[in-house]
């Protein structure tokens, strides 16, 4: 029986190739660059595509490198999708899936935008998740599209050395992690301090907490070590947290999300004076770069501990707590409007406030290009995309930051 073998033309937008089979239908295949002719396995067929894997490179790409990560092909990590590819091809396939995105959902006549590249291209994330298995025997990541299973990780090698440290001690210990851990979040604060935020099934105490912290102390690695309940909220149990609650949620490559805030707002141009929505503010450093400009801010956050944060140390400003598509229509009309929504991007209420309020320029800070275009055409022809800047923050991946700058039409 012939293999089946398809060329590779492209990479979608979660980094799988693309290729066509006889019968014309699509087939995703990760783990390939444009141009390789591949040998096929595991063909799951579905009405208008399909999914398969690589069984063999029958033509590598020129930009097919070794990763440098042995869980990469080992365990079929999912963490990454780009690690076999080499830097300038990553980052011109990154470039691309925000220009395909804007051409082909928001309908836009424009290039690939510029991409400003991380200074590190690896140990650059201050936080890692890792998922526990039953008891805890394993911990670490899910392998390629296996929600349901958990490899044992060894070493990240996105993830900053500082964690990698503490992670080596805390695999050595895991009999003083809590009872039902479910997630085991490591963390680099601002100052470099480390936190451990354990998420546990259930509402058992930790009750080996003080010694787990002792021991890190001991061992060269002090961290603070947080208790998340099920159905709770995180609390300290170890150590001493200063500065913002550890679990609320911050750029997971600080340096490069520094770049992305100051490139918007250099973008938005003279605050002074000017009122200005900061939607989805988290801990408020958008918020209180523009009103130490003499902006009027009015920000919205939904972690309530990320508001108490930002009320207790930023600038004045009116801060609100909850949804943003439950308060906005609460908020005065903008001059400019700066928005940093999650993946999943605005909800329609959001766009809908935006458009009805017509502020003259509208900063859009997305980490899908999918939905950012989505919002893009909710926004409807009262704004044109005047500039469009993407920002490596998840090298390696294929996840891409972008700024987007909307005026007034």
């Amino acid at each position: 029986m012939t293999a089946l073998q398809v060329r590779i033309q492209r990479l979608a937008a979660g980094g799988d190739g693309v290729g066509r089979l006889a019968d014309g239908r699509v087939v995703f295949v990760p783990r390939t660059a444009p141009d390789e002719l591949v040998e096929l396995r595991d063909v799951r067929p579905a009405r208008r595509f399909a999914r398969a894997r690589a069984a063999r490179i029958v033509e590598p790409s020129p930009d097919r490198v070794e990763p440098r990560c042995g869980h990469y092909t080992a365990d079929d990590c999912g963490g990454c999708q780009l690690q076999h590819l080499a830097l300038p091809a990553q980052r011109a396939a990154r470039r691309a899936f925000v220009g395909d995105a804007l051409r082909r959902l928001a309908r836009l006549d424009v290039a690939d935008p510029e991409l400003e590249p991380a200074a590190l291209d690896f140990e650059y994330r201050t936080k890692l998740t890792l998922a526990a298995g039953p008891g805890a025997r394993r911990i670490g990541l899910h392998p390629l599209d296996r929600p349901d299973v958990v490899f044992e990780l060894e070493r990240c090698h996105l993830a900053a050395g500082a964690l990698m440290d503490l992670w080596a001690i805390l695999r050595e210990r895991r009999t003083l992690l809590p009872a039902g851990l479910d997630r085991l979040v490591l963390r680099l604060d601002r100052s470099g301090a480390r936190h451990l935020i354990a998420k546990v099934r259930g509402t058992v105490v930790w009750t080996r907490a003080a010694q787990l912290g002792r021991e890190l102390a001991r061992s060269g690695v002090p961290s603070v070590l947080w208790w998340h309940p099920e159905g709770g909220v995180a609390r300290v149990v170890a150590g001493r947290s200063e500065g913002a609650p550890a679990p609320v949620f911050e750029q997971v490559h600080p340096a490069m999300g520094d770049r992305v805030r100051a490139f918007a707002l250099e973008q938005l141009g003279p605050v002074a004076g000017a009122r200005v929505w900061d939607l989805y503010a988290g801990i408020g450093e958008t918020t209180a770069a523009l009103a130490a400009a003499g902006a009027r801010v009015e920000s919205v956050e939904r972690d309530p501990r990320a508001v108490a944060h930002a009320d207790a140390g930023g600038p004045a400003a009116r801060r609100h707590a909850g949804a943003a598509e439950a308060i906005v229509d609460r908020l005065d009309a903008p001059d400019l409007v700066v928005t940093n929504p999650p993946r999943t991007g605005m909800d329609a209420a959001v766009t809908a406030a935006i458009a009805a309020r017509r502020p003259r320029r509208v900063l859009y800070i997305s980490c899908d290009p999918a939905t950012l275009a989505r919002d893009l055409v909710r926004l409807g022809p009262g704004f044109r995309l005047t500039e469009a800047r993407a920002f490596d923050l998840f090298p390696q991946t294929a996840h891409v930051e972008t700024v987007a700058v909307l005026d007034q039409a």
